[in-house]
């Protein structure tokens, strides 16, 4: 698994390249964007990144196989790890732009919705998708979604595990444009190059006021997400994701 990084001009774009697991955000994944996005602050010759995923997919999800959380430090430490990655995209002074094809699910809506503009080609599918595995949503999230499509579209997401098609996401505004198969990161190239000219320091202050209460919102998720991962019904979605099979939800 990897990431391919390319620059052009003020633009850096990322790939997620993980094809057995359909660019799942593995924990591996994670760290190395994070690593990336931190080090890109502090490039003064970077202006706008662009976040995309190889083979046609964008992210398909967490990583179920990667998920063995045992104890509540483990738990939250994990946590704390990947939401310094969402407090650089969604508070960092650098404009995203997510160039989304195919599915993207679970921690890839999350990912994408952590972005400032989301293209989309018109075969794209979004979907929640967390309480199946038995875990609430996480990677900011809860945060992001209510503030792209408002709180009660994001609770219907968010609890029926809706499946949206690219049409239906743009209609709602959960995603900014639709563009024919094959060309979302052209699209998203060209919008991240017009960012890129564009004064840096409103762009980052605009960020910063538009994240002012991400801290709390983090905070709160890390909490809740840790009881999840020590719960029996985890477990058994996680057995059942990896099984094919439906779950057996019976006790907290």
């Amino acid at each position: 698994m990897r990431v391919h990084e390319t620059r052009a001009g003020g633009v850096l774009t990322l790939t997620l390249d993980y094809p057995e697991r359909r660019n799942a955000l593995a924990l591996p994944l994670r760290e190395r964007l994070h690593e990336i996005l931190d080090a890109a602050q502090a490039d003064a010759a970077i202006r706008a990144i662009v976040i995309t995923g190889a083979g046609g997919s964008f992210c398909s999800g967490g990583d179920i196989s990667g998920m063995d959380v045992r104890d509540a430090e483990g738990g939250l430490e994990r946590m704390r790890r990947t939401h310094r990655l969402i407090r650089l995209m969604v508070a960092g002074r650098l404009p995203l732009v997510a160039a989304v094809e195919g599915w993207c699910v679970g921690a890839g809506l999350s990912l994408a919705c952590a972005c400032d503009t989301i293209v989309a080609a018109d075969d794209a599918r979004f979907m929640a998708g967390f309480h199946k595995v038995g875990l609430v949503p996480d990677l900011g999230l809860p945060f992001t979604l209510p503030a792209r499509i408002g709180a009660g579209r994001a609770r219907q997401v968010f609890l029926h595990g809706t499946h949206l098609d690219a049409a239906e996401a743009a209609r709602i505004g959960l995603i900014d444009h639709v563009v024919p198969k094959g060309s979302a990161l052209a699209k998203a190239t060209a919008l991240a190059e017009f960012l890129a000219a564009q004064a840096p320091l409103p762009i980052a202050l605009t960020k910063q006021m538009l994240a002012a209460d991400l801290d709390r919102a983090l905070e709160q998720e890390r909490h809740f997400q840790v009881q999840c991962f020590l719960s029996a019904d985890h477990a058994e979605g996680k057995a059942a994701f990896l099984a094919k099979r439906d779950p057996d939800f019976r006790r907290r």
